[in-house]
């Protein structure tokens, strides 16, 4: 299993167009994906299916916040870099 802290860089956080592209990337990886978001404090939320775009903008996640991203399966480092270049991307 890989897993990873990075920070949102979309403008406008993980919310419609940004969560889509990451919840399809997950799926489209054949991993297992979960993430969680890390509030200032530390503690985070538990953890939700990366799959699901749902359950991802639930979260609330806004530019510049921290989330944990845990990848599992055959291909889970080029998944994690993938999903890490959505995350982080200004372009959304």
């Amino acid at each position: 299993m890989k897993e990873f802290l990075t920070k949102v860089g979309s403008p406008v956080g993980l919310h419609a167009r940004p969560a889509s592209l990451f919840a399809k990337a997950a799926k489209e990886s054949g991993c297992k994906v979960s993430l969680a978001k890390i509030s200032e404090d530390g503690t985070e939320s538990p953890l939700v299916d990366g799959n699901s775009l749902l359950k991802i903008m639930a979260l609330g996640i806004k530019c510049g916040e921290s989330i944990k991203i845990q990848v599992e399966g055959d291909n889970e480092e080029a998944a994690a870099a993938s999903l890490q270049a959505i995350v982080e991307s200004t372009e959304h």
